[in-house]
């Protein structure tokens, strides 16, 4: 399964990669990083195929709920899940992003089992 995992804060490769370093060795999961939802846009706009979309909410420049909103406007064959990640596990936030169409709704600090079981079931 290919994620592309969107946030601003460069680190999350790394903890993404060390946490998920025996399915990425089993080739069940592969994973792509962008660091804006300017350039998270550019990647699919590549052709490169996204199964799921982690995006952080919180970003400079275009936020990810209005990066959600470009990909169910515009990647419709097939539609990638996506999932937001927040520090603020608001309301509003998760209001906003349901009605977007995101796919579902995580808060920060990530717990990593529940995601892994999460991306399981998709997969």
């Amino acid at each position: 399964m290919k994620i592309l995992v969107v946030d601003d804060e460069k680190d999350v490769q790394v903890l993404f990669e060390q946490r998920f370093r025996k399915e990425i060795r089993n080739k069940e999961m592969e994973f792509a990083f962008a660091y804006s939802g300017e350039d998270a846009l550019k990647y699919l706009n590549q052709l490169h195929e996204a199964v799921l979309i982690l995006s952080d909410i919180n970003m400079p420049g275009m936020s990810g709920l209005e990066l959600l909103r470009h990909i169910k406007e515009k990647h419709h064959q097939p539609p990638p899940v996506v999932m937001m990640i927040t520090a603020y596990g608001d309301a509003e936030n998760y209001n906003t992003a349901m009605k977007l169409g995101a796919d579902d709704f995580l808060t920060k600090p990530l717990e990593f089992s529940l995601l892994r079981e999460k991306l399981k079931a998709i997969h």
